[in-house]
This record gives C-alpha cells, sequence and structure tokens, in this order.
C-alpha cells in the first residue's frame, strides 16, 4: 500500500498560526486510511489513537496551531479515567494544573466538599496536548476541506490548496461547524436554541495574594437569575472561573457581566464575596451561546460523525467531554479497526457506530442532564422548588456525616454495590 505522504514546504502567512501551501504542492494527492475533518479534541484524540494503532491517518485544520477559544477547560471525574484507557493521561497532567479538592457553596454557606483529581488547562493546551501524542506530525494537514464525495469503497476530499485526500474513512469532527455535512445532506434539527449561556474569565486578588480554597463552586441563589453556578480552578495562567447560566442571550446581564464582569458576578451571586476578597478579572470575558442540537441524515456510506458534530451538549451539564470521549474510544478502538480490516465501507459498517449501546447512552445522558440542570436552576413552580431544596440539603446533610464520620459513607457505598 502506499505510504503517507509527508506534508512539507509551508509558508507562513501574516498571521502566525495560519499556513499556506507552496503553489508547487498544489496538485498533490495524498492517501490515508482514516481522513479527520476538524482538528479540535475530538479531532486530535481520534488521530491520536489511531496513528498510535498503525493506521494511516490524515488530520486536516486550517491552523497549524488551535487558536485560544473558551471551550472545555477542567477534566476531571470519570473522564480521567477515559483518558487513562486511551493513554492520554500522562500528556495531560504534564501541561495542566492538578487540584483534588472543590469547596462547593450556595447563599454565602458550605454546601458540601467534593474531592477527587482534577485539572484545569486551556483548551488551546488540552488540543495541543493531544496533537503532541500523534507519532508523526505530518498527519497533520494545514489546510481546509472544501468538498466531500462519499462511497462504498473510497472517499475523496478536496483541499482548499487544490489538492486532493483518498482515504477509506471520513470522520466529521468540525463540531457546529456544518457546512461539509450540509453539502452531504447532513442537517442539524435544533431542539432548544439559545439553550444556555456561559462565560469564561480568569481572576485574582487584587493584593496578589492566593485565594483561599484550590477550587470552588458557586450556585445559583434565585432562580430570577438563571444562574447555575460558577466554577473557579486553577489553570498555568491563574485562577480561571467559568459561569454557566440559563437566560436569553439578549437579556442585558450579558453585556454587564462582559463589561463590568467582577461587580455584576457578585450582584448575581452575593454570598460569593467572602470567599473572593477584592478581586479583578485579568483577561478579555469569553462568552458562547449553546443550542442543543442532533443531526439527521447522518447515516451515510464512508463517513461518520463524533462529538458534537454529533450532537450538541450543554456545559452547565458537565457531559461534552464524556460524549466525546466515548465516540473517540469505540470509534477508534472498537469499529474503525475492524471495518478497515476488511473490503468496504457502506452503511452497514458505518450504522454499527451509531448503534453502540455505550454512545447511545451517554448521547441519552448528555441530554437528560442538558434539561435537569435548567429545571433546576430555571423552574420556580414549588415541585422544582422542593426539589432543589432537598437537592442541596442531601448534600449538605451527608457532608455534615461525613465530617463527623470520615469514611463512613464510602463504605456504605462501598457495601451497597457490592
Amino acid at each position: 500500500m502506499e505510504p503517507p505522504l509527508t506534508v512539507g514546504a509551508w509558508t507562513m502567512t501574516a498571521d502566525s498560526t495560519v499556513t499556506e501551501p507552496i503553489a508547487a504542492a498544489a496538485t498533490t494527492t495524498i492517501v490515508a486510511d482514516v481522513a479527520i475533518v476538524g482538528g479540535g479534541l475530538a479531532g486530535s484524540l481520534a488521530a491520536a489513537v489511531l496513528a498510535r494503532a498503525g493506521h494511516r491517518v490524515a488530520l486536516v485544520d486550517k491552523r497549524a496551531v488551535y487558536p485560544d477559544e473558551f471551550r472545555v477547560e477542567k477534566i476531571g471525574g470519570p473522564q480521567l479515567e477515559m483518558f487513562r484507557r486511551l493513554g492520554f493521561i500522562r500528556g495531560l497532567a504534564s501541561v495542566a494544573c492538578p487540584y483534588d479538592q472543590v469547596l462547593n457553596v450556595r447563599e454565602g454557606k458550605v454546601v458540601d466538599v467534593s474531592v477527587g483529581q482534577a485539572y484545569g488547562l486551556p483548551y488551546a493546551g488540552l488540543v495541543a496536548m493531544a496533537r503532541g501524542q500523534i507519532p508523526d506530525p505530518s498527519s497533520l494537514i494545514v489546510d481546509e476541506v472544501t468538498a466531500v464525495t462519499c462511497s462504498d469503497d473510497v472517499q475523496h476530499l478536496e483541499l482548499a490548496s487544490g489538492r486532493r485526500l483518498n482515504a477509506r474513512l471520513v470522520v466529521l469532527a468540525t463540531g457546529m461547524a456544518g457546512a461539509l455535512g450540509y453539502k452531504l445532506g447532513i442537517r442539524r434539527r435544533v431542539l432548544a436554541a439559545g439553550h444556555s449561556v456561559s462565560f469564561g474569565f480568569t481572576i485574582v486578588r487584587r493584593d496578589g495574594t492566593p485565594f483561599d480554597f484550590k477550587a470552588l463552586t458557586c450556585y445559583g441563589e434565585r432562580t430570577s437569575d438563571g444562574v447555575d453556578y460558577l466554577s473557579l480552578f486553577p489553570v498555568p495562567a491563574g485562577m480561571r472561573a467559568n459561569l454557566f447560566m440559563f437566560r436569553d442571550p439578549t437579556d442585558p446581564v450579558m453585556r454587564d457581566l462582559r463589561r463590568d464582569t467582577e461587580a455584576t458576578v457578585l450582584r448575581l451571586l452575593p454570598g460569593l464575596q467572602p470567599y473572593l476578597g477584592d478581586f479583578r478579572v485579568t483577561d478579555r470575558v469569553q462568552n458562547w451561546v449553546m443550542d442543543l442540537s442532533v443531526v439527521e441524515g447522518h447515516l451515510q456510506p464512508g463517513v461518520v460523525l463524533i462529538g458534537d458534530a454529533f450532537q450538541t451538549n450543554c456545559p452547565a451539564a458537565g457531559t461534552g467531554v464524556a460524549r466525546l470521549l466515548v465516540d473517540v474510544e469505540r470509534l477508534c478502538t472498537e469499529y474503525a479497526p475492524r471495518w478497515l480490516a476488511t473490503e468496504g465501507m457502506g452503511k452497514e459498517k458505518i450504522s454499527e457506530f451509531y448503534s453502540d449501546r455505550d454512545k447511545i447512552a451517554a448521547d441519552q445522558q448528555s441530554l437528560k442532564m442538558a434539561r435537569f440542570r435548567q429545571a433546576l436552576t430555571s423552574r420556580d413552580d414549588i415541585s422544582w422548588d422542593v426539589r432543589r431544596r432537598l437537592h442541596f440539603l442531601r448534600r449538605s446533610i451527608t457532608h455534615r456525616v461525613d465530617q463527623m464520620r470520615p469514611g463512613w459513607l464510602a463504605q456504605v457505598r462501598s457495601a451497597l454495590r457490592a
């Protein structure tokens, strides 16, 4: 079989993160087993897993260095075990800030303390780590896919540079950018427009002293504010803040959060003041409006969608990375290797991935948690008011019992699982 073609000779543009191919290479045809379109977290992780398993991979993205975007910024809980299984845990630990305790507060009072390993880092750093795990750097092709022609055998991709890329399988990891999928007849159905709004920024104390906590989560106090929670955790640049809200994206408070962040945060979460002291924002406030959506018409020969390209998630629910990792693990360790071992790449093969029980469960759980977080935050009818009070009361009682008898609850849970 023809070896993968090394991509060389690039010239830098005025934007140092973008490269353009030298004209002499414009007619090159690149051959791979798998072409991955989109070099964000999903695409970069998938490329690394497949390439380390010996498959010829071409990862196509417009940027040689992924830009600083407000996306995933913390990894913890069950996600860490999935990173470990996929072989990325050492890479993650080497570039992120670790923390193992989160102080959870509401209305100025401690609800409980979460204990468990977690890591904080910017999304661009997370993507760079994943790309750094790809054995051959030339697998990254800095270009843009303009068209895809799919069949039961070989898939043909046209690049903006004029080159062509042939592969047996195409993986669309393009996030919510659906232009290529649209050309293939794949449509996105919006389940909830403007479902949630997220803000990201970095803070420090004005006097330069460290905060009195490793990490902190402050939950919203009033349903009318639409604040789910503010999460504070360490990243290499300082203490990162992620604020998650269920509120009309056109509400004036969104402008206030961008222009007068410190005062607006304390107005929305007055119980936070004793924990933060006198603080200031050190960087640009970024925000993101998320629609909940799923794709239709995606079952096609030779092409598979993963991550947000298949289904979006609610950032407040914290299920996006878990879904993404399930997609990468199931596709790249179970299905793609088996598909490549035999002839053809028809719909019957592709449907196996979309029918995978773990994938379906992760997708359904993500939508379920998105709706739960919104209701728990914003619903003001009696049933949800009672449910909200019981939710935090149960956590508070559990925390107090565990303080009085450390380890007792863990023993009970272990016994119930046995």
